[in-house]
């Protein structure tokens, strides 16, 4: 039987293709191997977001294109979003790998390995804005207790800084009911926490529906029985409405999580980078979100170093920070991205000055974070048990507040045998960094 080695590198939303590739291979007949050395058949789901994704998808491809001359693998496939960007540049410089699947050509994925392996070669790079339809089954790679529902494809934005719309397309959201159905689909299979992910959720169904459909989505995610946790990422702050807030505050098993990617707080660097809000504007829905919705977890995304960002600027996007105290917070030094507008800007800042600023930030947030997680000591949490610490009898936890592979974590200290997905009342009793500790709490109910 061929063996294929699957590498997902960038977002959950590449990995929610990645698993549906997984499942067609399967379907197909394919047997999966995470042991590079058993691979037949070597497929990478590449990322171009950033430079340092870029550079990540570049560096798997040549080591697999090395592996493979001392290996057995027989093929290798370059996927996903660098491959729907640089096609030319791949077969060029990379000649080992044998062909390469788009964005948009996910579904021919086993068609493409059958013919790499029978010696017809060929490449599948298909319209960017086609329609996605995800009614495959997939095989979920996150452990079987959580899992990534993918609600819409591409962006209509078109921020000066992204090359997103030109490698996914235009926004394209997934039918309501093909959602629903895979849901339930994931829910028999073990999973209790749904994370919805897209490059905008907030804008689903406007494509489809003519209008904003994210609360009734959500209303008929919750209806989903054995379903226990909705979580909401990539919401943009300018989309979300006072019936979103509602749905949220209203639906119990929705988290009282957002992730909201303002980029910046300086007006002048706002609009150079095409986003549709102003620093009041910003402060004004994170206040109209705490005030609906008092134990809110927010998450937000800054660019720092954009061009043109002045050190009056940083100082402004410091103060803002400072200010809204947000709960999770991520920095990114700019990466001038080619075909992008904010490439071409005149005034480019020294990596040097990014990194200094990108620093300040952390160290700003790393004080908040902290102060935050010893507030919590004493109060009552429900989390999700994630899997044991070796050796120990103490068990990894996420809270509402925790989102995974970006959050914290709660360290549950329990002799009491606990399984990965079980849901436990626990009491904080103090934090180490981002990290909280805690305690079974058997009195406590949510």
């Amino acid at each position: 039987m061929i063996k294929i080695l699957f590498i997902s590198l960038g977002c959950d939303k590449n990995l929610v293709d990645t698993e549906i590739m997984l499942g067609l291979l399967v379907q197909k007949g394919y047997a999966i191997t995470d042991d590079e050395n058993e691979a037949d058949v070597v497929v990478v789901n590449t990322c171009c977001f950033i430079n340092d994704a870029k550079q990540e998808s570049i560096n798997t491809l040549l080591e697999m294109a090395e592996l493979r001359k001392s290996a057995g693998i027989k093929a290798l496939v370059a996927a996903g979003c660098l491959a729907q960007r640089y096609k030319e540049e791949i077969q060029a410089e990379i000649p080992e790998v044998d062909a390469i699947v788009g964005t948009t050509a996910i579904d021919v994925i086993a068609d493409v390995i059958d013919a790499v392996l029978s010696g017809t070669a060929q490449n599948h790079i298909e319209d960017i804005n086609k329609r996605p339809v995800y009614d495959k089954k997939r095989i979920v790679t996150t452990g079987g207790h959580f899992a990534y529902l993918k609600i819409a494809e591409g962006c209509d934005k078109h921020c000066s800084y992204c090359i997103i719309p030109k490698v996914r397309g235009n926004y394209r959201s997934i039918p309501m009911d093909s959602l629903i159905e895979e849901a339930r689909r994931l829910v028999v299979f073990g999973v209790k926490e749904l994370i919805l992910v897209a490059q905008e959720t907030t804008m689903y169904g406007v494509d489809l529906y003519g209008k904003k459909s994210l609360p009734e989505l959500l209303h008929r995610l919750c209806e989903i029985e054995e379903l226990y946790w909705v979580r909401i990422l990539y919401c943009y702050p300018e989309e979300i409405t006072d019936e979103l807030i509602d749905t949220i505050k209203q639906e119990k098993k929705i988290c009282h999580y957002l992730d909201i990617p303002i980029q910046h707080a300086s007006d002048s660097i706002l609009k150079r980078m095409g986003r549709l809000t102003t620093r009041k504007e910003l402060a004004d829905i994170v206040a109209k979100l705490r005030a609906a919705i008092p134990d809110i977890c927010l998450r937000t995304t800054l660019i720092t170093g954009f061009p043109g960002e002045t050190e009056e600027d940083h100082e402004s996007l410091i103060n803002f920070v400072d200010e809204m105290e947000f709960d999770r917070l991520g920095v990114f030094a700019y990466s001038p991205e080619e075909n992008t507008p904010a490439a071409e800007f005149a005034d480019q800042i020294p990596d040097e000055i990014k990194m200094d600023r990108q620093a300040d930030l952390m160290e700003l947030q790393q004080m908040i974070a902290f102060e935050k997680a010893e507030e919590m000591e004493g109060k009552h949490l429900l989390v999700m048990v994630e899997g044991k610490v070796p050796d120990e009898n103490a068990y990894v936890a996420r809270s509402y507040k925790d989102a995974p592979n970006v959050d914290g974590f709660v360290f549950i200290q329990t002799s009491k045998e606990l399984m990965t997905g079980d849901f436990v009342p626990v009491r904080i009793k103090g934090a180490y960094e981002y990290d909280l500790i805690g305690e079974i709490d058997n009195e406590f109910t949510k």
